[in-house]
């Protein structure tokens, strides 16, 4: 029997490569036959990507095969033609020195297999910290027709009566070790019960973030964020995914349409409602600048300062994923920022219609979870935005991961050089530091960790610990973790590696925290700090050779998202002929 095709409104991108009976054509249909595809399949089905960062080394993303299975079943039920390839999958666990360093090798991975594909849309199966931002970057950077599957959290963690949070207790119980608080065989017996089931973090870190970001900015069908991953409702989010590609491609309804100014600052209130990870910053800037949206970190600070924290997750408050997603998920806070004045309403998403339509009806189940605004965890939430002499480019600071008692603080400068330094001083002793101190960390930044590892939230000293301290003034150029919390001061810029005035901040000097004045200052004279940047010079060598010293050379400052110069942009989709 032979498949009728639809009829397109155009010819569709696929058919440079299998339409007519050409000698090119006949190359392209004849070697995809040998997979035993039936002709009829290329006569005008449009053919659907599926993106897969599917890896036994990404744990996060372990299950995404079996997802990509269901994608495909939507995408045949709507008359398309699926076909799945792999792409570069960086996991935050497993590989060195940062999954960061790699994001963008990923997005750049994503964009060529794209631009160079037969395909006419993709789906983007993603999970992973890093995996849900370079997807989005290299299909933006294309601009066909795509939309976002993420692989979800996994179940809640349970040891001894207590909830556990996977990342954040990891911290809390080290630090129970340290302080002599847990024993090192509680900590290994733990462990069992931190990651029971496949998916990503079950906090609100990183990878729970970005899912909703990806909802947030309209790139993924309305409830995707929060899904367990071994939730039967996961693989119907996939099948109805697939189907729904499809018509996006009858529409050519393409991330240019959809990731406006409108739609990023909206997804920059969500990660304040959410408590969502400081790495949201970074990324949301790279994402933005591949669809030449112009965002900042000023328009970081303005649109997510007065949104208050509500959902009620670890690390900033109490519940897990699973408990989130029960309560009725990323929705009901879309909701509630419409309710309160604080979302674009008209903004388009990847379902054809705004943004408000898909959420104006849902509900919340839990007011625990998901709490009322006078219950909010941090009446106005978001991420700040610091400036100052010591970061002119600016630096961040998560509020709701923070004590409200160092919101504003003065204290003596205790340096430590880079992460080595870090790791041989922080439990000496004799390390002349108490509770007021500063704790700072340089060259951890994109040129000096290389990457810019998630090293920020320095664990305190041991001897600290042990006196019950729990949290401290800490500055860096580096990231951390969004399952991490503190009064955390990150990616200040122009970051140490880079000459920037971190680089020469030393032990003895005293540095001014006003987060409700958005001011970070290191307490000397402009003559003193003109004078030791005169003096400076790198501590980083220039890497020989490889992706390490391309990614040296041509990353940006955290304040731009940190992707390479040459890849920021919409470069299209065009069609590279060839004759064989």
């Amino acid at each position: 029997m032979t498949f009728k095709p639809a009829k397109w409104p155009r010819k569709l991108r696929s058919q440079e490569w299998f339409g007519g009976t050409s000698k090119d054509a006949i190359y392209h249909r004849g070697w995809m036959k040998n997979q035993g595809f039936p002709a009829d399949l290329f006569d005008g089905r449009p053919v659907i990507g599926i993106c897969n960062t599917w890896s036994e080394t990404t744990p996060c993303n372990a299950h995404l095969r079996d997802l990509a299975e269901r994608v495909k079943n939507g995408v045949w039920e709507a008359g398309g033609f699926p076909l799945e390839f792999p792409v570069f999958s960086p996991s935050e666990v497993t590989l060195r020195p940062t999954a960061m360093l790699f994001r963008n090798l990923c997005a750049m991975d994503v964009e060529e297999a794209l631009r160079g594909k037969c395909i006419d849309g993709v789906v983007l199966l993603a999970g992973c910290d890093k995996t849900t931002p370079a997807l989005l970057m290299g299909a933006a950077s294309v601009d066909l027709p795509a939309i976002v599957v993420s692989g979800g959290p996994m179940l809640n963690g349970h040891f001894r009566g207590e909830r556990v949070g996977s990342g954040t207790h990891i911290r809390k119980f080290n630090e129970a070790v340290k302080a002599g608080e847990m024993t090192p065989e509680e900590f290994v017996e733990a462990e069992a019960s931190m990651s029971r089931s496949p998916g990503s973090c079950n906090t609100m870190g990183t990878a729970s973030t970005m899912a909703s970001m990806a909802e947030a900015l309209g790139m993924a069908l309305s409830g995707n964020a929060a899904i367990p991953a071994v939730d039967s409702r996961r693989r119907v989010m996939s099948q109805i995914t697939g189907r729904r590609i499809v018509q996006m491609v009858k529409d050519d309804l393409k991330p240019s349409d959809i990731m406006t100014k409108a739609a990023f600052e909206n997804a920059i209130r969500t990660n304040a409602a959410i408590g969502g990870s400081t790495n949201a910053v970074i990324h949301l800037l790279a994402i933005a600048g591949r669809v030449s949206v112009d965002l900042s970190l000023d328009d970081w600070d303005h649109c997510g300062r007065d949104v208050p924290t509500i959902v009620n997750l670890l690390p900033s408050g109490k519940h897990l994923m699973e408990e989130f997603f029960f309560a009725g998920g990323l929705p009901v806070v879309i909701r509630r920022l419409g309710e309160d004045g604080l979302l674009n309403k008209d903004a388009l998403t990847v379902s054809g219609g705004s943004i408000w339509d898909e959420v104006k009806d849902v509900q919340n189940w839990n007011d625990d979870v998901i709490l009322p605004r006078d219950k909010a965890l941090t009446k106005s939430g978001g991420i700040a935005v610091l400036r100052g002499n010591l970061a002119p480019n600016g630096a961040v600071l998560k509020p709701s991961a923070a004590s409200p008692e160092l919101m504003v603080h003065r204290g003596r400068a205790v340096v430590f050089e880079d992460i080595e330094d870090y790791k041989a001083r922080v439990d000496r002793d004799d390390l002349n530091i108490d509770e007021t101190c500063v704790m700072v960390l340089k060259n951890c930044g994109p040129r000096g960790y290389p990457g810019m590892a998630e090293v920020g939230d320095m664990a305190l000293p041991a001897k600290l610990l042990r006196r019950g301290i729990t949290d401290m003034v800490r500055i860096s150029d580096a990231r951390m973790s969004g399952t991490a919390y503190g009064t955390v001061v990150l990616h200040t810029s122009p970051e140490a590696a880079a000459g920037g005035p971190l680089a020469v901040v030393q032990s003895g000097d005293f540095i001014e925290l006003d987060v409700g004045a958005r001011r970070i200052h290191l307490d000397i004279s402009d003559a003193e700090l003109a004078a030791r940047l005169a003096k400076w010079e790198p501590a980083v060598p220039r890497p020989d050779g490889g992706y390490v010293q391309l990614y040296h050379d041509r990353v940006t400052g955290a304040e731009t998202g940190a992707d390479f110069d040459f890849l920021v942009g919409c470069r299209g989709n065009a069609v590279a002929r060839e004759s064989h």
